[in-house]
């Protein structure tokens, strides 16, 4: 039992014990804490005592936001929301002090009070379908047991036997029923049967008073806040979350910078100011005006690349710029915090303030003549004033090619903006500011309004300041970065998930294949490892990419998933070799978090030999995975420059002072801009095969020394050594570049060859007229032919198209063999673009994609390219995970998508995750997990996760296995993964066993408006062409029709518009009885088909499909057919897409829809009250009837209703 006992300490989550509660809300906690323990009285009731509990909790944490009361027979609830409307997140049993009969101890659990919680449990959980339950807690107030909700889920909500058996109870089915028949017969087996396993924390809080009293125990009390706290007890995402958006620092910062969010069509797009309320003092408007006044556009080398019109160009020219500016600056406030941690809070160390940088010229100043020059460079001015900044060598302080045809930020004006009405920043009376600010000064106002320095430390914080930490700005800058297709942050939950599949994996591979072991795990691997130097060299040769890195957060978790790996394997050593022993290091909400044995969380203090140790070691791990492991490319400059950011961040968390601590220089960074590149991932000039010709090893451009150059750069500490190295690498790439022989260069070579031999062919004897004619008409076809190659390679080297183009056969030397060849990546992960760009599409741009992609069916979906790009990329027995739409899975226009997916690799993992992945978009999404290892194709058995229909930030921890080989024999390789083995027997067996709905009804679809939506509609009826129009919401599950306004059937006006109009679907399924049936509808929502039926003649929109009988078949049979459980059922598990297709309708499985009982059922239903009682009777009787209809045994209704009540 002792094992399964966790600390309070032990319970939080790590991330969460970083966070600094504020000094007013901790000394609230204490008060009302002390007036807790002060109150407790053995002589009082239970009742009395529940009230003291209620008390604190409501007065120091839960008070107006999470409502606190009694819930049937439960003593008390706390629930998700303010008011009885929302589910019900903790259930407490209270005891009364004296009661320790019936009260849990350290000893025993199985008593009363635990058979009661479990009681109370299975009725909410059970009973009410509350998935959303947090923990469970027995408390006397003096001792707390504290059961993590997950822990009753495994063992109780899931064991049959139980829930059989407690809604037997429930029922009254039993020869008992009082609750102590229910404790003593059903509760206190099934608690013994799993007792082992029930995991609890365990508080004693009767010595509370001696900590209160003494402020030197502090931090222990901390802990006690937070154990109690919402954001525990209720699981809510916290300040320094990595899935929390700080909503308030994200629009003020955008206000400064003079950007705006906008919603488009579902997702949140970023653009410039409106008109009316652009201020000449933001960032991008100073810019704007600069770039316009200065003429720049006009001088830029490649225009185009900026936009298609001026207005989009200045746009995006002005946006890189203030980006870059930004991103240098909250790498200096995050520097800045770093520095006044390093030494405890000394205020000295702070420089990013008005005082320091009066404007512009000197943040410029601040840019290029301190960060990015060593100390002993600095003029004697620069020296005095910034001596406590380090030189960080790094790329981000040297001007970027824009800069170089633009300007740098000395150009702006020195101008004011007027105080976001919404502002941070209080004035002495505490209220809002208001007025105006010099641009400058409201920035590092702003910033100083937030705490950059939380990292680590365990405190309370005394200014009430919010914390912004690297990755809250994570999420912020794939926000600001989103603005071109929209903002879909992946959440940290997902990253880490993918990052720990895909690398576990590998890592274990890499072993199997490096050391000729036969490894299946990590305790396998871990009992083997004996030579740990040897070990970190195997992972460090480990290369990961991301082709659409957007603001870097994969690689980020990569990053830290590799180090953790490292953790684990016991293999994390010092540069003198000795191993972090006593340290701990995992990843946790997307955080590296760094404990010692006791679990007391690393802070580092250079004056520390050992603290000095364990940062050095961290850093130059980071630094060797970064520079080694990691890659990425986007098409999107700002990505790319966020992306090393983001990375240069993570290496600047554990910086640490040069010589042991005792110099006053930190440790350089590294230039890993190298490693992540601008570039159109999906397009190339040259195949990743096409051969390199003159480059061996003889060369002096060889692979060996574009190794060493990329190497020599990564550690260059001056920027006359980085520009020759440069130049190096440039000229290396131009060598390889001329060398490379495109599959046309070879044809052309051999076609040359070819006529050079009949043009200098001689003869003894004088050709016949008639060789004459054929030798000069082969000579001709000949150089037709060497013509047509020819302007196929110019095309390809002059097409502007391969302006943005990567050249994955040698950009990254690190993937390339000695001889040149391209080797590829061991593991590629991401979140591709899900962006139809059809519209956006060159006509060069959609041949390519046609000419050298496998998937040419359908619309141009990007990330159809990215799933063949990525098996492409990967190295033998690589692996590939990627988030993207889950359209892939089941549409036929992805049908070859799945077949090269099949063909070319190994399903090992699909996870469908449903629609609410992403805050701003609700696109239904999965994870799948692939190794191109051919060896195992087709064998084998593919994990599937079912999408978790909580609000949890966690992927569902539920799973089954599945033939792969089925996806081979399913129509259009469907992947039907979310069929269980029984279920897809089921699924073949009714498409076997009956025909398709369109062998008796008719399928079409309503009207689309196309862009004559005004022209077609009106309130009125202004004619006899004009009919009583159904909108896509006016209808519901056998309920009336809906209509709103009148909208025009005229085919002759429609045809006149041209192509603002969409040809009307035949008029027939508007006059004739038709089942009306709404097309979208998520995966995630209960009801999949709603379906009703209409007499009376109306004219649907295009949302609502339409299904009108054929002789002899009855549509209210068919009603009753669609709206079943069986066909919700079908409609949840085989069609895994947002929309109910018609075609999907049409061929779905036909039972009887003349059954007289069943039309007679749906009769009535249609005419009942949907809120009684006599509907779910209706509902059940048309299910069962159904259910005979399609033959269906016990076992296969049992499926159905088991997986619907998920």
């Amino acid at each position: 039992m002792e094992n399964n006992i966790y600390t309070p300490r032990q319970s939080l989550n790590k991330a969460f014990l970083k966070e600094k509660p504020g000094r007013d809300e901790f000394d609230s906690f204490k008060r009302n804490f002390r007036t807790l323990l002060e109150s407790v009285s053995v002589g009082e009731t239970e009742e009395y005592h529940k009230n003291l509990i209620t008390q604190f909790l409501k007065d120091t944490y839960y008070k107006n936001q999470y409502f606190i009361n009694t819930k049937g027979r439960s003593d008390l609830v706390i629930y998700n929301g303010k008011d009885t409307s929302h589910t019900v997140g903790v259930i407490l049993e209270v005891k009364n002090p004296s009661n320790n009969a019936e009260m849990l101890s350290k000893d025993n659990i199985n008593v009363k009070a635990m058979h009661e919680l479990l009681l109370y449990y299975l009725r909410e959980r059970v009973v009410n379908r509350n998935y959303e339950i947090k923990q469970i807690i027995a408390t006397n107030l003096n001792e707390w047991f504290i059961f993590d909700a997950n822990i009753f889920e495994n063992a109780f909500a899931n064991n049959k036997e139980l829930i059989n058996q407690f809604m037997d109870f429930e029922n009254q089915r039993l020869s008992g029923s009082t609750t102590q028949f229910f404790y003593q017969n059903i509760a206190k087996p099934a608690i013994k049967s799993v007792i082992d396993n029930l995991e609890f924390t365990y508080v004693n809080i009767t010595d509370g008073l001696k900590l209160v009293n003494n402020e030197n125990n502090e931090k222990k009390l901390i802990t006690l806040y937070k154990l109690f706290s919402p954001t525990h007890l209720l699981k809510l995402p916290f300040s320094n979350d990595s899935n929390n958006l700080n909503k308030k620092f994200y629009t003020e910062l955008l206000y400064i910078i003079g950007l705006s969010e906008k919603a488009d069509n579902g997702k949140k797009i970023i653009q410039r100011m409106p008109t009316q309320k652009r201020n000449n003092g933001s960032l991008m408007e100073n810019t704007i005006m600069q770039i316009e006044s200065l003429d720049k556009l006009s001088r830029l080398e490649k225009p185009h690349r900026f936009g298609k019109t001026n207005e989009d160009r200045l746009f995006n020219v002005s946006l890189e710029l203030v980006l870059n500016w930004i991103n240098r600056v909250l790498f200096m406030k995050l520097l800045e915090g770093q520095l006044v941690n390093f030494h405890k809070g000394d205020q000295s160390y702070l420089f990013l303030n008005s005082k320091k940088v009066r404007n512009f010229d000197e943040l410029n100043n601040l840019f290029f003549n301190v960060l990015a020059k060593g100390t002993h460079k600095r003029n004697d001015e620069v020296t005095k004033k910034f001596k406590t900044v380090p030189y960080l060598n790094s790329s981000l302080f040297e001007p970027t090619e824009l800069e170089h045809s633009c300007f740098t930020i000395s150009q702006l004006r020195d101008q004011t903006l007027p105080i976001y009405q919404q502002t941070i920043l209080l004035d002495h009376k505490g209220k809002k500011r208001t007025g105006e600010l010099d641009t400058l000064q409201y920035l590092f106002e702003f910033l100083n309004a937030y705490d950059f320095s939380s990292e680590g430390n365990e405190k309370i914080q005394e200014q009430s300041k919010t914390i912004i930490n690297a990755s809250v700005l994570g999420l912020i800058f794939e926000k600001i970065n989103g603005y071109k297709d929209g903002s879909f942050f992946t959440p940290g939950y997902i990253t880490m998930f993918i990052s720990r599949e895909t690398i576990r994996r590998k890592v274990v591979q890499k072993f199997n294949e490096t050391k000729d072991w036969n490894c299946n795990n990590f305790n396998e691997l871990f009992n083997k490892i004996t030579d740990k130097k040897e070990a970190n060299d195997i992972i460090n040769s480990i290369k990961i990419c991301d082709p659409a890195v957007g603001s870097g957060h994969f690689l980020v978790s990569a990053l830290n998933e590799l180090i953790a790996i490292k953790s684990d394997l016991k293999i994390l050593i010092d540069k003198s070799g000795r191993t972090l022993r006593d340290y701990h290091l995992e990843v946790i909400n997307d955080e590296l978090i760094i404990t010692n044995e006791d679990g007391i969380l690393f802070e580092y203090h250079p004056t520390n030999r050992e603290s000095q140790r364990i940062q050095e070691t961290i850093f130059r791990e980071k630094k060797s995975i970064i520079e080694n492991c990691l890659f990425g490319v986007d098409i999107n400059p700002n990505s790319v420059n966020i992306c090393r950011l983001r990375l240069w961040i993570e290496l600047l968390k554990n910086a640490y002072y040069k010589d042991n601590g005792n110099s006053t220089e930190l440790e350089t960074l590294p230039n890993i801009d190298i490693n992540i590149k601008w570039g159109n991932s999906l397009v190339s000039r040259y195949p990743l095969d096409a051969p390199l010709g003159k480059i061996t090893k003889k060369s002096k451009l060889n692979v060996s020394e574009y190794l060493k150059a990329v190497d020599d750069y990564r550690n260059a500490t001056n920027k006359e050594e980085k520009r020759s190295l440069e130049i190096l690498i440039s000229e290396i790439k131009n060598n390889f570049e001329s060398n490379v022989t495109f599959p046309d260069q070879l044809k052309l070579s051999d076609l040359e060859k070819k006529l050079f031999l009949i043009e200098n062919q001689t003869s003894l004897f004088e050709l016949s007229r008639k060789e004459k004619i054929e030798r000069n008409k082969n000579i001709k076809s000949l150089k037709n032919q060497i013509n047509s190659h020819k302007k196929k390679i110019d095309d390809i080297k002059s097409n502007k198209m391969y302006e943005e183009s990567f050249e994955w056969r040698f950009e990254f030397p690190e993937v390339l063999d000695n001889k040149g060849k391209f080797i590829g990546f061991d593991i590629i992960i991401g979140n591709p673009p899900y962006v139809y760009r059809k519209a956006d599409l060159t006509k060069s741009l959609k041949d390519y994609y046609k000419t050298n992609y496998f998937n040419v069916d359908g619309n141009f979906d990007l990330y159809k390219y990215f799933v063949e790009r990525s098996v492409q990329l990967l190295a033998p027995n690589g692996y590939n995970c990627l988030i993207t739409n889950s359209s892939f899975l089941l549409q036929q226009s992805f049908k070859k998508t799945r077949e090269y997916i099949l063909y070319n690799s190994t399903l090992e993992l699909i996870a469908p995750l449903g629609p609410n992945i992403f805050k701003e978009a609700t696109v239904d999404t999965v994870i799948y997990l692939i190794n191109n290892n051919p060896k195992e194709k087709a064998l084998k058995q593919v994990k599937v996760i079912p999408m978790n229909k909580t609000k949890s930030t966690s992927i569902n921890k539920d799973s089954y296995y599945i033939d792969q080989r089925r996806f081979f024999h399913n129509e259009n390789y469907a992947f039907d993964c979310l069929l269980n083995e029984k279920g897809h027997n089921l699924v073949h067996r009714l498409f076997n066993e009956f025909p398709p709905i369109e062998h008796g009804f008719d399928f079409g679809v309503g009207i689309n408006t196309g862009y004559i939506k005004n022209e077609l509609t009106d309130v009125s009826k202004v004619d006899n062409r004009y009919h009583p129009m159904v909108p896509g919401s006016g209808i519901s599950k056998y309920g009336e029709v809906r209509t709103d306004g009148y909208i025009m059937y005229d085919k002759e006006f429609v045809k006149s518009q041209g192509k603002l109009g969409r040809a009307l679907p035949s008029e027939k399924f508007f006059y004739e009885p038709k089942i009306l049936i709404v097309r979208t509808r998520n995966l995630s929502l209960n009801d999949r088909i709603i379906a009703t039926i209409d007499t009376e003649k109306k004219y649907n929109l295009n949302r609502l499909s339409n299904i009108i009988a054929k002789e002899g078949f009855n549509i209210y049979g068919l009603l009753g057919i669609l709206n079943s459980s069986l066909f919700n059922w079908l409609f949840s598990k085989r069609y895994l897409d947002y929309e109910i297709k018609p075609i999907y309708l049409r061929k779905a499985p036909l039972a009887n829809s003349n059954d007289s009982e069943l039309i007679t059922l749906v009769g009535k239903i249609m005419y009942c009250n949907k809120e009684s009682t006599e509907y779910n009777k209706l509902k059940k009787q048309i299910d069962d009837i159904v259910f005979n209809l399609y033959n269906l045994t016990d076992e296969e209704r049992a499926l159905i209703k088991n997986d619907l009540n998920k």
